[in-house]
């Protein structure tokens, strides 16, 4: 028999798909345990918003709602560089700023907004808002995210823009303008200043900011080139269905928060 002739060899039978695993939001048998897992969550968020080049200064901030406190949220501390925030190191913070555990200062500007806009949504977990390069750059355009690739898509008459500055943005009055204007959506563009992403978990939240910096970087490289070509209607709300609900976002964010608390384990002390 020619070597043509031998019969190839027959692949393993398939694994069972119940015996496949997939990671999933986990469940939490008390609120310390809800309370641990969401603060090294926030403190792997910030350690990947520093080695992005999400932080300019002492501006920034991501906050993550209490699961036994809920009119309180965990924040990272006024002055400490994201690469170096743990999960030891973060504030908790009640409803008028002041500081309930931990022993460094609030950002202002992170109660005053973050607070507002907890308060506004009671499903909203976690709050992202950071001073990106092209974030800032497409909120000064003062004009919404046009549906260009499949990503962007996931914002598709899911965003908002407030089409006015509100200043630097230290007091409640800025902060529930910005509360409403984000209204139901996912996130809100903010003319003159940046990006604000929420989402039922600071992995969605985090992703949903990624994403739209991401995007706003497409659309302006795009549109510098020549005239890009919308994805129409219909299949950008197709799209959207798909990819932009929170659960998507948080599986798209695993393969993120395991390369980093792999590379820098230290976060979750």
């Amino acid at each position: 028999m020619s070597e043509s002739a031998v019969p190839a060899p027959h692949p393993p039978p398939p694994v069972p798909v119940g015996q496949l695993h997939l990671a999933v939001p986990p469940e939490h048998a008390s609120t310390a345990e809800a309370r641990s897992y969401r603060k090294q969550r926030l403190a792997a968020a910030l350690r990947l918003f520093g080695r992005m080049g999400f932080e300019d200064g002492v501006s920034g901030h991501i906050t993550v709602r209490d699961p036994e406190f809920t009119d309180c949220c965990w924040v990272n501390p006024f002055g400490v560089p994201f690469g170096h925030v743990t999960a030891g190191d973060l504030l908790l913070v009640d409803q008028e700023g002041r500081v309930r555990e931990g022993g460094r200062h609030v950002n202002q500007a992170a109660f005053a907004v973050h607070s507002q806009v907890q308060d506004a949504r009671p499903d909203v977990v976690a709050v992202v808002h950071s001073h990106t390069t092209y974030g800032r750059a497409f909120a000064a355009l003062g004009e919404p995210l046009e549906p260009l690739t499949q990503e962007a898509c996931a914002f598709y008459e899911d965003h908002a823009l407030l089409d006015g500055w509100t200043g630097v943005g230290v007091d409640a009055g800025d902060g529930a303008r910005i509360a409403a204007a984000l209204g139901p959506h996912k996130a809100v563009i903010l003319r003159s200043h940046g990006l604000l992403t929420v989402g039922d978990s600071v992995d969605a939240a985090a992703w949903w900011f990624l994403q739209l910096e991401r995007a706003c970087e497409i659309q302006l490289a795009a549109k510098a080139a020549g005239k890009p070509v919308p994805v129409e209607h219909r299949n950008a709300v197709a799209a959207r269905e798909q990819l932009g609900s929170d659960l998507a976002a948080w599986h798209n964010y695993q393969p993120l928060y395991a390369r980093i608390t792999r590379d820098e384990p230290d976060l979750l002390s």
